[in-house]
């Protein structure tokens, strides 16, 4: 009997009817020779007890012995057995149903790629559509890649993306990060390293918004997880003078609009849940690792009127309380 050659693999904890739309559009891809792996992570919404009752020799659960983070559960796709090629998909998420016949094809036509993606649409919690991605070329070397990331060009997700086993086997898979969103960049920066990415101008998917990871996670692990991803630069920049260029004229803007994103994140959140983390010390730290990233450009964020003005309220106590007060009533950043 002949192997199947995809494998779409599914982490799962607590997907309730997200879930059973986003099984029921795998399981309806127009060509059927692939695998369906779940990685069943201690649901207690009824979501495994589903899981069971699906009668398809395609798919394979792998429940988890205890209660794991996100991180921990997508980590697990190592341990599985997969076929020649592997996509991942977030469990609110769905595959069109010509999804793997584009993949297919976009292989063929490209392979000697090591990464591949189709265009794709975003949707709400109701399913409808809200906007599409934004327009993509149809390769990416790994300079071009890490530039499009770092000055957020390129809408990059977990869901979608197409690469080998031996690949994914040959970089240890997801690193460990506290937060997917810096650990999938790293992924498919290093991914494109082995060759280069190949896009399909035909959707093939659609990316739901309700349930970001990077949203749920909180501003520690969040701010940890971005200074990984520098030190991952840090040692990306040593692979060669067009990396290194890449970097130094891309870095800053990246730092700065990340340095003021975490500072709103961290200024709402209770002094008790920071560990022991201040804006001062992460104005401080984003300064040092943009100046290290890219030597002779001296940046000053204090002179982003946003990130003094969240420096000054995190300078004291009262001014924090108020703040925190003033959330409450009115959601939205203070500062743009």
């Amino acid at each position: 009997m002949q192997k199947n050659k995809y494998s779409i693999i599914l982490p799962v904890r607590d997907g309730g009817e997200y879930v059973k739309v986003c099984v029921k559009s795998i399981l309806a891809q127009s060509i059927q020779n692939f695998d369906l792996h779940i990685l069943e992570n201690k649901s207690t919404d009824g979501t495994y007890e589903w899981l069971k009752t699906l009668n398809d020799d395609r798919i394979k659960i792998y429940p988890a012995e205890v209660k794991l983070s996100i991180e921990e559960n997508w980590a697990r796709i190592k341990e599985i057995p997969k076929n020649e090629f592997i996509t991942l998909i977030g469990h609110d998420d769905m595959l069109d149903e010509h999804y793997l016949t584009t993949m297919d094809a976009l292989i063929k036509k490209h392979p000697s790629a090591t990464l591949y993606q189709s265009h794709f649409r975003y949707i709400d919690a109701s399913g409808s559509e809200i906007k599409k991605c934004r327009q993509m070329r149809e390769q990416y070397n790994e300079p071009e890649y890490l530039d499009a990331i770092l000055t957020n060009s390129l809408d990059t997700m977990g869901s979608g993306y197409m690469m080998r086993s031996k690949d994914y086997e040959k970089l240890g898979g997801i690193s460990p990060y506290p937060n997917l969103l810096f650990a999938d960049h790293e992924l498919w920066i290093r991914l494109t390293g082995l060759g280069y990415m190949a896009v399909t101008a035909t959707e093939g998917f659609s990316y739901r918004l309700n349930q970001s990871v990077s949203k749920l996670s909180g501003a520690s692990k969040y701010i940890d997880a971005f200074f990984l991803f520098l030190d991952f630069l840090t040692k990306l920049r040593g692979k060669n003078i067009t990396i290194a260029n890449t970097i130094s004229t891309t870095v800053p803007g990246f730092i700065h609009f990340y340095c003021k994103s975490l500072a709103h994140r961290l200024l709402k959140t209770s002094v008790s849940q920071r560990n022991n983390k201040t804006l001062k010390s992460l104005i401080k730290t984003c300064g040092t690792k943009a100046n290290e990233l890219a030597p002779g450009t001296k940046i000053n964020l204090m002179s982003d009127p946003a990130i003094r003005l969240a420096s000054f309220i995190d300078s004291n106590a009262i001014s924090r309380s108020l703040y925190l007060l003033f959330r409450k009533f009115y959601s939205k950043p203070i500062y743009p």
